[in-house]
């Protein structure tokens, strides 16, 4: 079975972008994270991550709620449910490239 050039063609540029695919696989791992978290976690800048987290929201892929804690500002990040259908679809056509690449080169 060769592989499809469309369905890498097909792969979401949004998710597949190494940044936002690493704030998109944390988010996939817990039920949220405030900003301070995923910047520790990516090791991007506050503007970096602020720029990708825009993205992915304006995608509607990650809801963000700005909130306090006391008397300090939280910003908490959570994947929607089409963030989690981009993020699933995007690693099953990961795994379909992959698995087809391997069987085209035998």
């Amino acid at each position: 079975m060769g592989l499809n050039p469309q369905k890498v063609i097909d792969v979401d540029r949004l998710v597949h972008e190494p940044a936002r695919l690493l704030i998109m696989t944390i988010l996939s791992a817990v039920e949220s994270a405030d900003f301070l978290y995923l910047q520790r976690e990516t090791g991007l800048t506050k503007g970096n991550l602020s720029s990708h987290l825009s993205k992915l929201e304006a995608a509607g892929y990650v809801e963000i709620t700005k909130t306090y804690r006391g008397k300090i500002p939280l910003t908490v990040c959570e994947l929607t449910r089409s963030g989690q259908y981009a993020f699933t679809n995007y690693r099953h056509q990961l795994k379909y490239i992959v698995d087809n690449t391997k069987d085209a080169s035998k």
